[in-house]
């Protein structure tokens, strides 16, 4: 008889029903030589300190580091665990093969050695690798099974996460939360929960320190396109104004007129990560809501296995490509494109020597039924993004103006879409502008020399704070170790550096919310008082720096990799923990306690919004005229017009029917074509109260 122990008892009974083992029995399938069971997550776990010693029961300062002779493993103290984890150990004592058809990945494969090992198997044991949960993918994979010791580094490099985290985990919450924590208050801190909270909290601290400053900048229209000046931003509305009397006094002259066509390559296949970013940023998904809708896809054999981080797929996938295009017949005015040719073997998408254990996330082919609003969502981003990789590039004409008055050089840009290419599966999306990005716009053709009268004007800002992270860019972060990288393919090299596994960031991420480390506004991260002081608390760089972390990450690839010994990790972090143990005991820093004033902190980005709405009036001449939508709004005497008035004619004056608008009401009416209630407006000799609007041939009305 062989043995298969699956992840769950879904993919068990998955399995069971394609090997023809159909007799449900207590805790397993059974049929055609096979018996079919299943873990339900961790089933085993590192020993706690209590269990080495019973000294280590309690925590005391005296007795750290705690650095066990040997680590062992326990089973977990849960009845159902304990019920099922006898059936295992029963089926394993009197089968002759098993078969590990555990979750194939790191993680996967240490939940079922450590069960293995519990059990005390004394059989050969194989290996079932597969990226679904097709019935032709289960086939496939039982026709190839591996040899279990195929994957003994893949085991090393989990075991050694675990010791290492325990090592760290276990002796630095001790550690700090004895020397600076107060009453029951406990400092939570981890190998890559600790640098990720540090990110969180540098970041708030640049934002807490900037001063925002005013700045003017020189802008004019010619031909009706709007250039500005490619001199430093001015800091005094003196000197802008003598600029702008300067500018009055000269022609606009072109200088240089550069029109390229370029293309704008295909997004890459999802990673978990950047599945969890795009999910993010498109629906306000948390990480953890993300990997939870795919996992349910993956079980449902509606897409490849989820926990990767490649964007690659294997050479191998190739030949499969249009099977799998053919069956996604919700698609079809997409794929029919693709499907009129041969396949293409891009080297973007296809390449052995990018893929590990695993390739990108793309789906099965098996048609969705019954899928939530947020599956189907999170299923259509995957396979728009499999198909957008097939589609031709994005064809555009990027248009650079150089132009000057007088002494001033200026400068315009505008981008044209020629060819939409793979943009076409995104026609219907509002795509968020990067900052310092030319939006789309035609360009006049402009000749080199051409010179005549322009209309300059004086442009107020503001300098803006560093952004708050959201957790579409912490997770960036933390795949970077804390680097800001947006190139696509330096960011595949540096992944072996990053903090964390794709599979693992969610969770942490969770975890500095549950210790209340970190809070959300909004999709803005923030960190909370405590996290502040704990971060400011720790001295040890080696605790806090992400890109040290990202180092030891490294060497944990390298151990999966059979490139360096675990033995040395291990003795590299006794020494680490030791190291702390001497440096914080010597510390002096101050107590730490937990603030839980939820209310306070809620209440303080109200109170600092309060000034921002004059900067909504500043921006009126950032905004597109509603009527033409192509030129700005420029600043008269009486009103606020559009920028062609000669030909538009819209314009909105600063006095209607009797009522001097305020900046914000002016902001209102151009932006969103309505203002709130305003009371005070004459209307025929009476005063109503009332909403401006702007009517269909853009007349300001009251209603």
């Amino acid at each position: 008889m062989k043995v298969c122990i699956a992840e769950k008892p879904s993919v068990a009974k998955d399995i069971a029903e394609v090997i023809g083992a159909k007799q449900r029995k207590d805790g397993y399938y059974e049929g055609n030589g096979y018996q079919v069971t299943w873990t339900f997550g961790h089933f085993c776990t590192l020993k706690e300190p209590h269990d080495y010693t019973e000294r280590w029961k309690a925590w005391r300062l005296e007795d750290l580091p705690m650095i066990p002779p040997s680590f062992g493993i326990k089973l977990i103290d849960n009845g159902g665990v304990q019920k099922q984890f006898k059936v295992i150990e029963n089926l394993v004592a009197g089968c002759e093969e098993v078969i590990n058809c555990g979750d194939a990945g790191q993680e996967g494969e240490l939940i079922q050695r450590w069960v293995l090992l519990k059990a005390k198997c004394n059989v050969p044991v194989k290996r079932l690798w597969i990226s679904s949960l097709t019935e032709e993918a289960i086939k496939d994979g039982f026709k190839q099974l591996k040899a279990s010791e195929q994957f003994n580094n893949l085991y090393a490099a989990g075991s050694a996460r675990a010791i290492g985290d325990w090592l760290l985990g276990m002796n630095a919450t001790r550690l700090f939360t004895k020397k600076f924590g107060q009453g029951k208050v406990v400092l939570s801190i981890g190998r890559v929960q600790t640098p990720t909270l540090a990110m969180i909290v540098q970041r708030q601290k640049e934002i807490n320190a900037f001063v925002s400053e005013e700045y003017f900048e020189l802008k004019t229209i010619y031909r009706d396109t709007e250039f500005t000046a490619t001199i430093d931003r001015l800091r005094s509305l003196e000197k802008a104004e003598k600029g702008l009397e300067y500018l009055k006094q000269h022609l606009f002259e072109i200088t240089s007129f550069e029109k390229k066509e370029g293309k704008e390559g295909n997004p890459r296949l999802f990673d978990l990560t950047s599945l969890q970013v795009e999910a993010n940023k498109k629906y306000g998904y948390s990480a953890d809501e993300t990997l939870k809708y795919i996992q349910n896809l993956y079980e449902k054999k509606f897409v490849t296995y989820p926990r990767v981080d490649t964007t690659y797929l294997s050479e191998d996938l190739h030949p499969k490509i249009a099977g799998i295009m053919e069956q996604l017949t919700y698609y079809s005015q997409f794929t029919a494109p693709i499907l009129a040719k041969p396949i293409p073997k891009l080297k973007t998408v296809f390449d052995d020597k990018k893929v590990t254990d695993h390739h990108a996330i793309i789906p099965t082919g098996v048609l969705p039924v019954g899928l939530s609003t947020d599956e189907k969502r999170v299923y259509d981003l995957i396979t728009r993004r499999f198909i957008a990789a097939f589609y031709p590039e994005c064809k555009v004409s990027n248009t650079t103006v150089l132009g000057k008055v007088g002494q001033v050089e200026f400068k315009a840009s505008g981008k044209q879409i020629l060819e939409p290419g793979w943009k076409e599966l995104y026609a219907n999306d509002k795509t968020e502008k990067k900052e310092g990005e030319e939006e789309e716009r035609i360009m006049p053709v402009f000749e080199v020399g051409e010179s005549g009268p322009h209309e300059p004007r004086v442009h107020q800002g503001k300098t803006s704070p560093p952004k708050p992270y959201t957790e579409a860019t912490l997770l960036r972060a933390m795949e970077t170790a804390g680097k800001q990288v947006d190139d696509e393919e330096v960011r595949e090299l540096m992944k072996d550096n990053g903090i964390g596994r794709p599979s693992t960031r969610a969770n942490i991420i969770e975890t500095l919310f549950k210790r209340k480390y970190i809070e959300k506004k909004k999709k803005n991260l923030f960190a909370t008082q405590t996290g502040m002081d704990l971060i400011d608390t720790i001295q040890n760089e080696l605790l806090k720096s992400a890109e040290l972390t990202g180092a030891w990450e490294r060497k944990l690839r390298l151990i999966e990799k059979g490139e360096y010994a675990s033995d040395t990790f291990k003795q590299e972090l006794i020494q680490m923990v030791v190291d702390l143990t001497k440096e914080v005991k010597s510390n002096i820093g101050k107590v730490i306690t937990i603030v839980n004033e939820a209310p306070k902190t809620e209440e303080k980005p109200k109170k600092e919004a309060k000034p921002k709405a004059p900067k909504e009036a500043v921006a009126i001449e950032e905004l597109k005229c509603p009527k033409c939508k192509e030129h700005v709004l420029k600043k008269g005497n009486t009103a606020y017009g559009c920028a062609n008035f000669k030909v538009c004619g819209f314009k909105v004056p600063f006095e209607v029917f009797g009522k001097k608008l305020s900046d914000k009401q002016l902001a209102d009416l151009l932006s969103k074509g309505k203002t709130g209630k305003i009371k005070g407006f004459s209307v025929d000799g009476k005063e109503v109260e009332g909403k401006l609007v702007l009517d269909a041939t853009f007349e300001v009305k009251v209603e």
